[in-house]
């Protein structure tokens, strides 16, 4: 049987990866290579899209260098996207007119708290299912098309294009045929439906761009780029063939976390996952019927293939997760790995904590809570505190935020979750694992590949091109790793969750009580 291959591009919020899997979703090759995170001032994130597809031609070209594989042999290309990250650029040129702003960014809380107390925030979550956030593209979009120069020029010109990373890598890695879906120079100008969810301009009804919400926002649709399935028959486009040699089809779409949710097979209703990266993201499937939060979730798009029904799911996202692990090697420099958190958390046995608790508010609080003004805290501090205790905090503060999302989806469906599927570099911590399981009282299920993200776009891509017939074919293909079983009393979890309960409360509305000061204007005398 001759081999098949897929290749992914997993697009992430610190790095690119390129993954090659064959025909049974095995992991042939993977290279990855990070990029620059640009803080201009406090609470804005960028990154810079030409440092990103630069590094996406690298990685792909060193995995088909070093797997050795015959690239005529890739029968698809799948691709997975860090979500709501803002590009615009000149469809002429190519050329951005501006840096990425970042799904973590904040610059635009003036915005969104205009359009609340212009009274938007229930039709715009009865449209998109979505909240008013700086978290969404939207409000990014607006804010370039307001304040960049070139951006207005291009938008005078009806040169300007708006996409979320999938739809910048797409457009640079097509070239003009008749076989992709626009005819615009540089490509296919394309968005997936579960990355059009999270613009905060889709109508998760109608499954189109909300002409209502563009109104409001003075955004052109014309810059929004053409809606596909997660998983298509007719490719998007095909690689231009001056990049690799040859021309691939791209069948795939999906953003991250949508990925995983389609990576970790949970197809039916009521499966959950928590993808564990840089923030943390939990996605229940509900099914192809709309569930609205009243309690600060988002209904979102999960996937929706070709000829089937869009499947719908309720997400909990957390800004930090990973991020927090980070701040300790990078900020305190009280570790130099991110390895060195599970040594050091067993050093703590059996006191834990230590009586502290760490909230990693630091640019806001997401779901279920959605505070941008919340700062982040440690309290409960002794002269017993030790690092290792900060370490152990730092790991509780992501387990304790899952419990938070996992409990409110519980309250808001009646369903019942029996299990947690994990997947994400952070899940290789196996203390924070069995962490996780003993706050939330369920089984933590770690399946043997944790890069859910890149296996759910090989499977949009798969069967986009006919590898695979349907997602029931899935099941099979996915492995389990290890199950870790809760351990903790019921008494001591709820007693450690109350004391997370009230920690959260004292970091909320602290910009609002106590104002924002840059280190620069503090000056003793």
């Amino acid at each position: 049987m001759k081999k098949e291959y897929i290749l992914v591009i997993d697009q992430g919020t610190t790095g690119t990866r390129a993954v090659v899997y064959d025909n049974e979703a095995n992991i042939i090759g993977y290279k990855y290579k990070k990029h620059k995170q640009i803080y201009p001032k406090p609470g804005w994130v960028e990154h810079d899209p030409l440092e990103i597809w630069n590094n996406t031609i690298t990685v792909i070209k060193e995995v088909i260098s070093v797997t050795g594989i015959d690239k005529n042999n890739i029968v698809s290309i799948g691709i997975t996207n860090q979500r709501e990250t803002t590009i615009l650029w000149d469809k002429d040129t190519g050329k951005p007119v501006y840096n990425a702003i970042v799904w973590q960014d904040t610059r635009t809380d003036y915005l969104c708290k205009q359009l609340i107390e212009k009274g938007h925030y229930e039709r715009i979550h009865e449209i998109t299912g979505l909240i008013i956030s700086t978290y969404f593209s939207a409000t990014k979009i607006k804010w370039i098309i307001t304040h960049i120069p070139e951006a207005k020029k291009c938008l005078e010109e009806r040169r300007l294009l708006f996409g979320t990373i999938d739809t910048w890598i797409i457009w640079k890695l097509t070239e003009k045929t008749r076989d992709n879906i626009t005819p615009e120079r540089g490509g296919a100008h394309v968005i997936d439906y579960s990355n059009a969810s999270r613009t905060m301009l889709f109508d998760i009804k109608q499954l189109k761009w909300s002409r209502e919400i563009l109104d409001i926002l003075n955004i052109p649709e014309d810059i929004l780029p053409k809606i596909v399935y997660s998983s298509t028959r007719k490719p998007y486009g095909y690689t231009n063939p001056e990049i690799l040699g040859t021309k691939i089809p791209i069948h795939g779409d999906l953003g991250d976390q949508q990925a995983a949710l389609v990576g970790q097979t949970c197809f039916n209703k009521g499966q959950v996952k928590s993808t564990y990266g840089t923030g943390a993201f939990i996605l229940l499937n509900i099914g192809d019927e709309i569930k609205y939060s009243k309690k600060g979730l988002l209904t979102t798009i999960g996937y929706v293939f070709e000829k089937q029904k869009p499947v719908y799911a309720l997400e909990g996202s957390i800004a930090i997760a990973g991020a927090a692990i980070q701040w300790l090697i990078e900020n305190l420099e009280l570790i130099k790995s991110p390895s060195q958190t599970e040594e050091l958390a067993k050093k703590a046995y059996p006191a834990g904590s230590g009586g502290i608790y760490f909230v990693p508010a630091f640019s806001g609080l997401f779901a279920p809570y959605w505070d941008v003004s919340a700062r982040g805290l440690i309290i409960g501090l002794t002269r017993y505190t030790r690092k290792e205790h900060i370490v152990h905090a730092v790991l509780e503060s992501i387990a304790y935020q899952v419990r938070d999302i996992i409990e409110t989806m519980q309250e808001e469906t009646g369903i019942s979750i029996k299990e947690l599927r994990v997947d994400g570099g952070v899940t290789r911590n196996s203390y924070l694992m069995q962490l996780q399981a003993n706050i939330l009282g369920i089984p933590i299920i770690r399946p043997a590949n944790i890069e859910t993200t890149s296996l759910g776009a090989a499977f949009a891509a798969g069967i986009g091109s006919g590898i695979w017939k349907d997602p029931r074919e899935l099941r099979s293909l996915w492995k389990i790793d290890k199950v870790y079983e809760p351990k903790w009393s019921y008494e001591k979890r709820e007693k450690l969750y109350h004391g997370w309960k009230i920690a959260i409360k004292r970091a909320m509305k602290w910009l609002e009580e106590v104002g924002e000061l840059p280190p620069s204007s503090i000056i003793e005398k």
